[in-house]
């Protein structure tokens, strides 16, 4: 994996006096990134998880985020979770950055907690985008019996990874955030789930959400918001996601076919993102990026291969399609990285789609 850029971590306090780290890095339009709770900010890039999602954010914004409280480098202990003060920790990792209008990204948890944000700052918030957003927690608003004892038991079932090593343990929580992920990607979300906190702060931190409701902000939103649901999220189901997006007033909803949670960069449905993200936000001229003069240096050749590679095709099917060698296709590949000067696929696609590669990715 290649080295990361360097961040320098900070830390400001929430209305409650807890401290939360937080960093920035990229550059470009100023986004805020709510990640999903399982991650942390100084092991992220290291992560098969999360390096692709950092890689094709930080070539286009200025990415600012944070750890949620009680976990990675934000205060762990004596910690009081309720989703008042998830909004709180967004207000004030905002006033700390020095975020005045920004671009507002919320996956999962963090879609909840953006999309109150949002309605509650409509001034501050240009654009809205929410990963595997719901309307409410899944214990809220008069939970039958059934309900709260299936939320109860996948939440003992997540703690239980702590202290066991048993697959029946271990494997449960990726199974449900990744089920189509490689193995790799499902032994890196149990490392991140182990290290960055306690089993009790995760249950409190999971019980939080459960019980919130986001019906009334949600109404309330006024920016452009889109919205993207994995038909087959076990996490969230598929239907939250659409109900969540006929209450906000003219929102754009996108399915993406995959079951994972988490999308992972080798899935068609990470490509269908991509798209989706790059028509839907405000783009950046070419000269305003590095490597922005990189179409006057590239091959008649090298073109057709960014296009496709573009529109989220593979080595192998990129060869297929010009009738070269996987290995010739590979090296094309490679020297297209160096005349964009990325480092990987992901920051290579969004940089062909800003110059109108591959746009037939984003109208399948």
């Amino acid at each position: 994996m290649l080295p990361h850029p360097p961040q320098e971590i900070r830390f400001c306090r929430s209305r409650d006096g807890i401290r939360i780290a937080y960093v920035s890095c990229g550059k470009g339009p100023p986004l805020l990134w709510a990640q999903h709770w399982i991650h942390h900010l100084d092991l992220d890039w290291e992560s098969t998880i999360w390096r692709p999602w950092l890689d094709l954010l930080s070539a286009r914004f200025t990415v600012v985020r944070y750890d949620w409280r009680g976990c990675g480098l934000s205060d762990r202990d004596g910690v009081t979770f309720s989703f008042k003060s998830y909004i709180e920790d967004m207000e004030a990792v905002a006033e700390a950055s020095g975020l005045e209008r920004f671009i507002l990204f919320g996956m999962s948890n963090g879609a909840h907690t953006a999309a109150t944000f949002a309605a509650r700052h409509p001034e501050r918030v240009s654009h809205l985008v929410l990963q595997a957003c719901q309307s409410r927690g899944r214990l809220a608003c008069s939970p039958t019996r059934p309900e709260i004892d299936e939320v109860e038991a996948r939440i003992k079932m997540i703690a239980l990874a702590w202290p066991n090593q048993h697959p029946a343990y271990s494997d449960f929580s990726p199974a449900l955030h990744m089920p189509e992920a490689s193995a790799a990607h499902k032994l890196a979300h149990n490392d991140l789930l182990r290290r960055i906190t306690s089993p009790d702060n995760a249950v409190a931190l999971i019980h939080a959400i459960a019980w919130s409701d986001q019906r009334a902000d949600l109404a309330r939103i006024a920016c452009p918001t889109l919205l993207l649901h994995s038909r087959g999220d076990q996490i969230i189901a598929f239907d939250e996601g659409r109900a969540a997006a006929a209450l906000i007033p003219g929102a754009r909803f996108i399915p993406l076919e995959s079951r994972n949670h988490v999308l992972v960069e080798d899935e068609p449905a990470w490509q269908r993102f991509v798209g989706a993200l790059d028509d839907f936000l405000p783009r950046l001229p070419l000269s305003g990026m590095a490597g922005g003069a990189f179409l006057e240096s590239l091959t008649a050749r090298e073109s057709e291969v960014l296009n496709l590679l573009a529109e989220g095709l593979d080595n192998a099917t990129i060869a297929d399609s010009l009738g070269n060698s996987e290995k010739t296709v590979r090296n094309q590949v490679s020297t297209i990285f160096s005349k964009l000067g990325v480092s990987s696929r992901a920051q290579a696609v969004v940089r062909a789609r800003y110059a109108g590669f591959g746009r037939k990715a984003s109208s399948r």
